[in-house]
């Protein structure tokens, strides 16, 4: 077996290192707006269901309870627009970043398999494709790939970094494409309740798919939209042909979303008042930090929606993490998410509105 230094690229996020020190040494302290973590309290009504499980000596299971199921597809039909769901079409996941590091291995891809991922993207879409020894293209248009040996392809609508939104006949032709030549689209969407300048659409709504969740999956996560990063709370609906083996691979593999954590999902996903109260607390930051970026001398690139602002000053990203590093404020730069993002950074909204506030003032003053 080869060394884990051969199968994976350099964890990123080990480069900002020197950054972060920089900006820890601001007067005011650091502003941190390089990674995602959502930073506002877990809703109250999500947390009396936690404590209400906490009494959970026996195993969960890996479907998870019929109430949480139930709540999936609710939610799934309310929000997203699908239709004619059934607890076939669902499956609880332990977080999002697991499954989309593990689904190419237990799709059973490898040698000679291909996975495709947007041309600017969350590394981990790459990283899994490397666990699995199955090879990787990234792409500006998947209807324009080569579909030889072409497996998996992932969508990221809205996008991560970028904010960028796939519109309804964009998805439309790319299912249509991809169904043509047998490659499932996996399509990860845990942004989508955080459209700003437009309103993204699922792979599960009818107009997309015709009707039909054939080879088609879509990625949700609660982490952003309920605060529950901690939870590593998230779930997958689609294609039931799909879904099935992989809940029997991961009953083998004991990839089971804790029981307090199942009644926290349905909790969330039963009502959307909260969901409201956070959009509008990013929105008003998304606010207050594009103007200043604007007025630095930044220009904003797509950003129409998720919790990053995809900026750039039409330097070197590095130059830029620099320069905003002395201003005491830590920002992702664009190569982390393909050498596409070289000139740009990735500016995440995650911050208390305190934090905001430091990061605006001093743009300004910058």
């Amino acid at each position: 077996m080869s060394a884990v230094s051969d199968r994976l690229p350099v964890f990123p996020w080990d480069k900002l290192e020197p950054y972060k020190a920089t900006a820890a040494g601001h007067p005011d302290g650091i502003v941190d707006l390089s990674v995602g973590t959502p930073v506002d309290p877990v809703p109250d009504l999500i947390q009396k269901a936690l404590v209400a499980a906490a009494d959970s000596p026996g195993y969960p299971t890996v479907w998870g309870t019929p109430a949480l199921r139930d709540a999936i597809t609710g939610w799934a039909e309310r929000r997203l627009g699908a239709r004619e769901l059934s607890h076939r079409h669902v499956l609880p996941i332990v977080g999002s970043k697991e499954l989309v590091a593990w689904l190419p291995t237990q799709l059973g891809l490898g040698p000679g398999d291909t996975v495709a991922h947007p041309r600017l993207a969350y590394p981990t879409y790459e990283v899994g494709a490397r666990l699995a020894r199955a090879e990787y293209v990234s792409y500006e248009d998947p209807t324009e790939l080569d579909p030889a040996g072409l497996k998996l392809l992932w969508l990221n609508s809205p996008s991560n970094p970028t904010g960028r939104v796939l519109g309804k006949e964009e998805l439309t032709r790319i299912v249509a494409w991809a169904r043509a030549h047998g490659v499932l689209v996996v399509s990860d969407e845990c942004y989508l309740e955080l459209g700003w300048e437009a309103d993204p659409v699922s792979v599960l709504h009818p107009d997309v798919n015709g009707g039909s969740y054939e080879g088609i999956v879509a990625v949700h996560s609660l982490s952003k939209r309920s605060n529950l990063a901690g939870y590593r709370a998230a779930f997958l609906v689609g294609d039931p042909a799909v879904l099935g083996p992989l809940l029997e691979i991961r009953k083998h593999g004991g990839m089971m979303t804790s029981a307090p954590t199942q009644a926290a999902v349905i909790a969330a996903l039963s009502e959307d008042a909260h969901v409201r109260e956070q959009r509008e607390r990013y929105a008003a930051r998304r606010t207050l930090l594009r103007g200043a970026l604007l007025e630095h001398g930044f220009r904003i690139e797509h950003s129409e929606a998720s919790l990053y602002l995809w900026a750039t000053r039409e330097e070197s990203c590095w130059d830029t993490v620099a320069h905003l590093a002395d201003l005491g404020i830590l920002v992702a730069p664009g190569d982390f998410y393909g050498p596409a993002g070289e000139r740009f950074v990735r500016v995440a909204l995650t911050a208390t509105d305190e934090r905001v506030q430091a990061a605006v003032a001093r743009l300004r003053q910058g």
